[in-house]
């Protein structure tokens, strides 16, 4: 084989005619085609690895302004939180002070009423004793007037008129 190739060397065929020519010819192709398809399978990963970059790009956007949203909504109710529990508060103080005040007045009014009924206690004593004391004189009254006019008038006429006036006493006097 290698003398051929003397031989075609030899002949005149020049430089067309040598096989490492070919070959070297073969691989460039070869390289370039190989290379034009590497370059596309690159391209193409490159630009599907460029896309999914963007959507997950977009993606993470439309995450971090539903997170501001939800942030702001958040501080949003938040603020009106606070507001609601101050009005709360104020609003159980205010019961607080009403409540104080209304004991204070019942209080106030108990401490009169117990008051009015010692007193009116205390006079119902003092009429109860004030008539137990006359009914006691009427009492003292009448049976010193019955022993005085028995030792004094004897006579039976005498004592109906005593008895029948002694009996007025009673109703005369109370």
């Amino acid at each position: 084989m290698i003398s051929t190739a003397w031989a075609a060397d030899a002949h005149g065929g020049g430089l067309l005619s040598d096989p490492s020519l070919w070959v070297a010819v073969a691989f460039v192709i070869f390289v370039a085609l190989a290379g034009k398809m590497m370059v596309k399978g690159i391209t193409k990963m490159l630009d599907d690895r460029t896309a999914l970059i963007r959507r997950t790009l977009s993606e993470a956007e439309k995450l971090r302004t539903e997170a501001q949203k939800a942030r702001d909504e958040a501080q949003k109710n938040l603020a009106e939180s606070a507001a609601l529990a101050e009005g709360i508060v104020a609003q159980a103080k205010a019961e607080a002070e009403r409540l104080t005040q209304h004991a204070a007045e019942e209080r106030e009014a108990l401490i009169a009423r117990r008051e009015q009924q010692a007193r009116d206690r205390i006079a119902q004593a003092e009429a109860q004793a004030t008539r137990e004391v006359r009914n006691l004189a009427v009492d003292v009254a009448l049976t010193a007037t019955r022993t005085l006019l028995r030792e004094q008038v004897g006579s039976a006429k005498g004592t109906a008129l005593i008895e029948e006036a002694i009996a007025e006493l009673p109703r005369r006097l109370h």
